[in-house]
């Protein structure tokens, strides 16, 4: 079926909600990755004063879990609103950044006693 007679797929003349939806999404999106990128600089920032030090490792260790949930939130909220075609494919590339980010904090950069 021809999609310009489909009426379903056509989107409205005026921007207007679509525009309103596009600030907000970019808002929500902005925010979360603000939120993981400091999540995620404090998993680095926090490590062990020592080799007595355990709560320092523990801390990182909590950090970099909450900054990997946050990145796959993020994510699944960039796809929706990438699938509703209110934000472009872009936005995919901050919370894979930061999940890259934290996962190498949890794995090959995971500080030590």
């Amino acid at each position: 079926m021809n999609e310009t007679t489909n009426p379903a797929r056509q989107r409205p003349a005026g921007g207007g909600p679509r525009l309103a939806g596009t600030v907000v999404c970019a808002l929500l999106l902005a925010l979360g990755n603000v939120v993981t990128g400091y999540v995620a600089f404090l998993a680095y920032a926090v490590g062990p004063a020592g080799t007595w030090d355990t709560e320092g490792l523990a801390h990182a260790k909590y950090a970099a879990g909450l900054g990997l949930a946050l990145a796959l939130v993020t994510a699944l909220l960039s796809w929706v609103f990438v699938k509703a075609e209110w934000v472009g494919r872009g936005w995919f590339a901050a919370p894979a950044v930061l999940a890259v980010a934290v996962l190498l904090r949890l794995t090959l950069l995971a500080p030590s006693l």
